[in-house]
């Protein structure tokens, strides 16, 4: 309570300076990055960086447009991308950028082998002041996301304290942050866009309860709430509730148990292809997202659902009597208490959770609660991610992601990844989809890809091996001030960072 009363009273604090001056805005939209404003250890990759520029950009429909880059190439051999920046560009201290900082940013990052994987890069230079030459070590189309998500950083202002006191060429600069508590950004001056048309800015980082207190006080401009707060809309707001391939979704383990290294691999029950099956048929994906997001999302078929790279057919029916059809022919018979069983074994595994997650916690007992009439013993299990991390390759585990990139596919499906890290948690395997998606990594463009990671989707989703449970779309939900105009939104991606400040440039107050 303490810690409440607290946040509170630097939200009206906040408030009182941002409204001597309207238009200035008070934001309570999520927490702040543990590494700080670093773009080089993940910093913007779901979302706007804010401080830096990057050398694209994509527009509420997902296309691409320039941002620092005025002209890329891709070389025939699909290995060597010239890129070419626009003339005139400063960061906020006012000293130039140039090529020869976006090199160093590329190099330094592939260097750092932080949260922004550059390993396919072999070269990086500055041709001259406005030419960059990155070379790769094999054709890898998805490099491209980089170009994307990557702020640039000042070779010459670069150094251990960057994250927290960033200096860049975006829209905004920072103007003061209490750890733990605020941020103040302001315009920068020597921005080459369209100036944002608010003086300041300051995000707030207060748990949930906080912010919606702050919200019915009107002490924020925005406050992003859950599903379970959704419907508590505060007088003078509206909740703008914005679509997002945010998914959620139950991996099945998808080998025979076995070790490798000292560390079990696989689960015998989600091994068989007829269980995977009948759980995809068997999981009443509208009630999920009823029950366990008070209908404040979508159901989810895969983990791009809408994106230009999805499976085209990749949805299936929910169909209880099919479910259970599929396991009967398959051998898993009903024993006495309800629960199926083939050659002595049970059809009986946790599904692991963090418990800190409420929505999460939801998805795994509203998945449990209707697995069970297929005579499947599933019990939710809430713990760390340390002790997720330990079980996660044998396991079933409610995990989350979502990304404006086709990369998201290959790090979920792509054998060769299997264990590593968080990529490829159910050592998924299937030769078929590797050939596919080595072809679109050879793809001439971004776009000539798409085909194939849509293609692979009909052997790993619903028509074919059924690697995963999808089970839901998070709605981002906003409570927006009715003086706050968003303009329109894009498909947000995972909610780490601050997605909804991607358009940020086309928000508008529309008070007096």
């Amino acid at each position: 309570m303490k810690t409440l009363r607290r946040s509170f009273a630097l939200l009206l604090l906040a408030t009182g300076i941002a409204q001597a001056d309207v238009p200035k805005l008070v934001l309570a939209i999520g927490g702040e990055p543990e590494t700080g404003f670093d773009p080089l250890l993940g910093w913007g990759g779901y979302g706007n960086p804010l401080f830096q520029s990057t050398l694209l950009k994509r527009d509420v429909k997902l296309a691409t447009q320039a941002d620092l880059a005025t002209d890329w190439q891709l070389s025939e051999d699909r290995r060597v991308w010239t890129i070419t920046l626009r003339d005139g560009v400063s960061f906020s201290d006012g000293t130039p950028l140039t090529a020869h900082d976006v090199a160093f940013t590329f190099a330094k990052a592939r260097e750092s082998a932080g949260a922004v994987d550059l390993q396919v890069m072999s070269a990086v230079e500055a041709v001259d002041d406005r030419t960059v030459r990155i070379t790769l070590d094999r054709p890898w189309i998805t490099f491209v996301e980089a170009f994307f998500t990557l702020g640039i950083v000042p070779a010459q202002g670069y150094g251990p304290d960057y994250g927290r006191k960033p200096i860049g060429s975006g829209p905004f600069k920072l103007v003061s942050w209490a750890e733990g508590e605020q941020l103040i950004v302001a315009p920068n001056e020597h921005y080459y866009g369209t100036p944002s048309p608010f003086g300041q800015i300051t995000f707030l980082f207060t748990g949930e309860d906080a912010g919606l207190a702050a919200a019915q006080a009107g002490a924020v401009q925005m406050v992003s709430v859950p599903a379970q707060m959704a419907d508590a809309v505060p007088a003078g707001f509206r909740a703008v509730p914005v679509k997002t391939v945010d998914n959620r979704g139950l991996s099945l383990p998808f080998q025979p148990p076995h070790e490798v290294g000292g560390r079990v691999i696989g689960n015998a029950v989600t091994a068989d292809p007829a269980i995977r099956q009948a759980i995809n048929l068997g999981l009443d994906r509208d009630l999920v997202v009823d029950v366990a997001l008070h209908g404040h999302g979508t159901p989810a078929y895969g983990p791009a659902d809408g994106l230009p790279w999805s499976g085209r057919d990749d949805t299936v029916a929910y169909d209880l009597e099919a479910a259970q059809t599929v396991l009967d022919q398959a051998g898993w018979a009903a024993g006495s208490d309800g629960i199926r069983a083939k050659d002595g074994l049970r059809a009986a595994f946790p599904i692991h959770y963090p418990a800190s997650d409420a929505t999460r916690m939801a998805l795994a007992e509203t998945a449990a609660e209707l697995l069970r009439p297929l005579g499947i013993d599933a019990t939710p299990v809430g713990g760390s991610w340390d002790a997720i991390g330990r079980v996660m390759h044998s396991e079933p585990v409610v995990f989350g992601f979502g990304s404006h990139s086709p990369y998201q596919l290959y790090s979920l499906f792509a054998g060769r990844l299997g264990g590593a890290e968080y990529a490829n948690p159910s050592h998924y395997a299937n030769h078929k989809v590797d050939a596919l998606f080595e072809q679109a990594q050879g793809a001439e463009s971004l776009e000539a890809s798409f085909p194939f990671w849509s293609e692979a989707a009909a052997t790993y989703g619903l028509k074919g091996d059924n690697a995963w449970a999808w089970l839901v779309n998070l709605d981002h939900v906003y409570f927006v001030s009715d003086c706050l105009d968003l303009g329109q939104t894009q498909i947000e991606p995972h909610g780490h960072g601050w997605p909804i400040t991607t358009t940020i440039a086309d928000w508008r107050w529309t008070c007096p």
